[in-house]
């Protein structure tokens, strides 16, 4: 499993409430989400974003409240990974139930630049900075962790288990 893009870049601490903000939480449907994902932050971002980025953080990515809106907005963004130095648990945790990749690496994090271009590959860890001839190491999900994001989540992967 591998993905591919442009890079985003961020600064630490960036809260639930910056990449989805609080009066588009009204709406169930993941595209209108995506549409305003980052606008506070970032506001050509979806203008920008083409399916594949990825968004690189630094500490503490995804804090604040625990909405599983803000790892959905991305998702449904186009973003096919983020990047960042460490992640708030919970956010973590909704990332990985919606299918969404996500990665802590702090060398990461800090060699790679908004622009450049990334290639992952989720099954070893390593991160490929196309744009500087860069590598850093990840820590790989674990083959669980692996089959929910390859399903596109938590629910998808319950589903095709009860198949076997």
């Amino acid at each position: 499993m591998n993905a591919k893009g442009f890079v985003h870049k961020y600064p630490d601490n960036v809260d639930t409430d910056v990449i989805i903000p609080a009066r588009y939480l009204n709406t169930p449907d993941a595209k209108e989400l995506a549409a305003h994902c980052m606008e506070d932050i970032d506001p050509d971002f979806i203008k920008k974003v083409r399916p594949g980025d990825i968004i690189v953080g630094g500490f503490n990515f995804g804090c604040g409240s625990s909405r599983e809106h803000a790892p959905l907005a991305i998702k449904t963004a186009g973003v096919s990974c983020v990047i960042a130095k460490t992640f708030a648990r919970i956010f973590y945790r909704n990332s990985i139930n919606i299918g969404l990749p996500i990665l802590e690496c702090e060398a990461a994090s800090d060699g790679i630049d908004a622009g450049d271009e990334v290639e992952i590959n989720f099954d070893t860890g390593v991160i490929t900075n196309r744009t500087k001839n860069e590598t850093y190491q990840a820590e790989p999900f674990p083959e669980f962790i692996q089959n929910i994001i390859r399903a596109g989540g938590l629910m998808n992967s319950l589903k095709e288990g009860s198949h076997e």
